[in-house]
């Protein structure tokens, strides 16, 4: 094999709003194939912030108390004021995309299963669903569904897909009290998680200039929108 085939780009990137974490990553995905690497994006948020899944109601999240902006995912609601939160994009015709939906969250959470455990903390992979979930309301950390990541009887991290001819794109999000509050450890043990899971090297990812401006542009003229946040129902995408 290559070792081209074994390297993965990893973006460790600055804080950014809401509306501009989710512009990043739909760019991402419609370049994926060009870019010609799986990427790992770990990002923070500028503010404490609620994401919401592509079909939920807006009043599902807190948006008096919260910067809420619409996911180009699903899943439930997310507060994003003490988690780590990353992204993998996977580009066409890669293995990981071609698993089914469940199948991949079942590869990207045992990553997660094994940075926990280097933490300490015995989780494992919840099973099927028991009972009914109300996705419009759902709030993500509360409720685990299938393959999310749990422990003690509580969820410490979960993830949501978007699937286009583009590639996959997959955002995660875990609980930073699974590293005791200490984001930098966290991250370390995502990173050498991943690495030993996909068996794979990283390598630093630097978005160009025109990247950003694409990014920011989309993030206002989409994802800052009450068109695209507060709508029940969407269009095209």
């Amino acid at each position: 094999m290559n070792n081209a085939d074994n390297e993965w780009f990893l973006w460790l990137d600055n804080a950014h709003s809401p509306q501009l974490n989710m512009s990043i990553d739909e760019i991402l995905l419609n370049r994926i194939a060009a870019i010609g690497k799986p990427l790992l994006r770990i990002y923070k948020w500028d503010r404490p912030s609620v994401t919401i899944g592509y079909v939920q109601s807006f009043d599902a999240a807190p948006h008096d108390r919260y910067t809420v902006v619409r996911r180009p995912t699903g899943g439930g609601v997310v507060y994003h004021d003490s988690d780590l939160t990353y992204t993998v994009i996977i580009p066409p015709g890669h293995d990981i995309a071609k698993l089914d939906r469940l199948e991949s969250y079942h590869v990207f959470h045992r990553a997660i299963l094994l940075a926990l455990a280097e933490l300490g903390l015995e989780a494992r992979l919840a099973p099927d669903e028991s009972s009914p979930v109300d996705r419009a309301t759902m709030q993500c950390f509360v409720t685990p569904t299938r393959y999310d990541v749990i422990a003690a009887g509580r969820k410490y991290a979960g993830a949501a897909q978007r699937r286009t001819r583009s590639g996959v794109l997959h955002q995660g999000s875990i609980d930073l009290k699974a590293a005791a509050g200490d984001e930098n450890l966290l991250k370390q043990k995502l990173i050498a998680a991943f690495e030993k899971q996909f068996n794979i090297n990283f390598i630093d990812f630097t978005p160009d200039t025109q990247f950003i401006k694409s990014a920011e542009e989309l993030a206002i003229d989409k994802y800052a929108t009450d068109d695209w946040n507060c709508l029940k129902k969407h269009g095209k995408r």
